[in-house]
Order: C-alpha cells, then sequence, then structure tokens
C-alpha cells in the first residue's frame, strides 16, 4: 500500500474549521491526503451574526441548524468530521482559564481537561495522523473554548503517545508533527491591503491596520502551504455556515484574484516535531512524506 498522509484539524465549533486552514485542507484532500476535521462542540451558544437568518425559528434549531452547516462544509473541503460531543461554553468578556466564572454549568471550557482530553486520544489513535493543527496558547483569541481546544488537544497529544495512558483506547501513537494557526497578522493585513489600493479598490481591511497589534504573531510563523487556488471552497465553506457568515460581510469584499497575488498561503507555526524539517517549510509533512515509490 502506497503511503496515505493523514491530517487531523481541532477546532472549537462549526465553522472554525472554514476560517482557518480551510484552504489548506482542501488542497491536502485532493491531493489525496486523509483529512479528519474534529469540532469539540456544537456551537450551540454561537451568534447569528447574517442579519438575514438572526429570525426566531433559527435561534429555536440553532443545534441542528449549525450540525446541518458544518455537514455541507465538510462536503465542499473534501473532510471528514468527528464530533466530541461537548456543549458550547458562549463567549465570556475577559475570560481566562484560571477564573472559570460565568461560564454556564456543564459547558466545554468547565470540563477538566483530563477528561475532555479522552475522546481526543481515541480519536488520535485510530486515526493516527502525521500532522495535528490547532489553536495557540491564547486559543488565536480568548475564547473559553478555543483557549479549551489548545489545553485539550496538547493533553491529548502527548497522552495518546503514552502507553500507559488510556490503555482501553489501543496502542499508542505519537503525532510527528504539530501545528498553530497563524492566521491573522498585521503583517498579512497590511499585504492585502495594499493590494486592495494597488488594485484602485476599497480596502476592507484599513480598520483593523489601526487595531492594537502588540504582540503580533507574524515572527512565529515557521511555515507557509500555498493553497491560493482554493480560497473559493475556503469562502464557499464559510458561506455553508450561513447563521455564522454575512454574505455581504466584509470576509468577501477583496477579490480572489488580489489575495492569490497579496498572500497566497495559510500560515501556521511548528511547535512539536519528532522528524527533522527544515524552516520555513512549505508543506505540513515536509520530513514525513515517504519518498517517492516507498510503502508505508
Amino acid at each position: 500500500m502506497t503511503q496515505r498522509l493523514r491530517l487531523m484539524a481541532v477546532h472549537a465549533h462549526p465553522d472554525d474549521e472554514s476560517s482557518k486552514g480551510a484552504a489548506t485542507m482542501a488542497r491536502y484532500a485532493r491531493e489525496g491526503a486523509e483529512v479528519l476535521v474534529v469540532t469539540c462542540t456544537g456551537g450551540e451558544r454561537g451568534d447569528v451574526l447574517n442579519p438575514k437568518l438572526d429570525r426566531p425559528d433559527v435561534w429555536e434549531n440553532i443545534a441542528e441548524i449549525r450540525r446541518a452547516e458544518m455537514a455541507a462544509a465538510r462536503d465542499i473541503l473534501g473532510v471528514d468530521q468527528a464530533w466530541l460531543g461537548f456543549v458550547d461554553s458562549g463567549w465570556v468578556e475577559g475570560y481566562t482559564h484560571d477564573d472559570p466564572s460565568g461560564l454556564p454549568e456543564g459547558c466545554f471550557a468547565r470540563v477538566p481537561v483530563e477528561e475532555a482530553a479522552a475522546p481526543l486520544v481515541k480519536l488520535i489513535r485510530e486515526f493516527r495522523p502525521e500532522v495535528v493543527l490547532t489553536y495557540d496558547e491564547e486559543g488565536g483569541y480568548p475564547h473559553p473554548d478555543h483557549i479549551q481546544t489548545h489545553l485539550v488537544t496538547m493533553a491529548a497529544v502527548e497522552a495518546a503517545a503514552d502507553p500507559q495512558r488510556y490503555p482501553e483506547f489501543g496502542p499508542a501513537f505519537e503525532v510527528p508533527k504539530l501545528y498553530y494557526h497563524i492566521s491573522f497578522t498585521k503583517l498579512k493585513f497590511t499585504a492585502l491591503h495594499e493590494a486592495m489600493l494597488a488594485a484602485g479598490l476599497e480596502s476592507p481591511y484599513a480598520e483593523r491596520l489601526n487595531d492594537d497589534w502588540v504582540g503580533d504573531k507574524s515572527p512565529r510563523i515557521t511555515t507557509r502551504v500555498p493553497c491560493g487556488e482554493y480560497f473559493e471552497l475556503r469562502d464557499d465553506a464559510l458561506r455553508a455556515h450561513a447563521t455564522q457568515i454575512d454574505p455581504d460581510g466584509p470576509w468577501f469584499r477583496a477579490p480572489l484574484t488580489v489575495q492569490r497575488t497579496a498572500w497566497p498561503t495559510e500560515d501556521y507555526q511548528l511547535v512539536r516535531s519528532t522528524v527533522a524539517t527544515a524552516i520555513p517549510e512549505d508543506d505540513l509533512f515536509a520530513g514525513v512524506r515517504a519518498p517517492a515509490g516507498a510503502d508505508r
């Protein structure tokens, strides 16, 4: 059997997989890799951000609607997907993991990390991914579920490699490469903004450049995956999460031709590797691909 590469992306809510790393996953899936999105919660407490769908009937059925949206998005991206089954924690202003006050009882961010990691350990040992993608220690941004997703993923990757832990989930498996998404940086927004102006277009990024960019994560990027030809699939998958994105909003105002010219990659930080690789990378599977013609 020839080598079949496997990538696992662990996300907090349905829609996160379409706004972070979606074009990367679409590319690798179409190149023959097995791609599994793990969704930690059902997104039950997410806002309805599409004004056309901010209706009582939508709110009454939000959990079912978000599952249907996820099914549509994963089909567009060409990936598989698994639910961990935890309940959305909702947004809490100023949240830190050390202070769970204000979080609903029974929500994902209140579950002890060791307990929440168990189903992910099982999936890692079953799927045996060469690459795992997750959020950084800040969750990408400080949503309780994003921070919990980081903690749970890190704990599960470590535990999956230890044969003494969770023996009921089968043989231990050590993930060769672990990455953080580095999705939104000043460097990227500046490049896109300048490209829009150069094309004679109004930039939807101008306001973001006035944000406080202290701690900008551009220097943390180790890996830039070329995937511009899959940006259309990324956007289609995001639109499939119709309750979560305004199709007339700023996300879609920059033409794909401009985006592909100014920033044709999705970017990551390699944080753990058991294989030799040279930084910078342009491939998440660098160091784990078998030589041409080799068996796995």
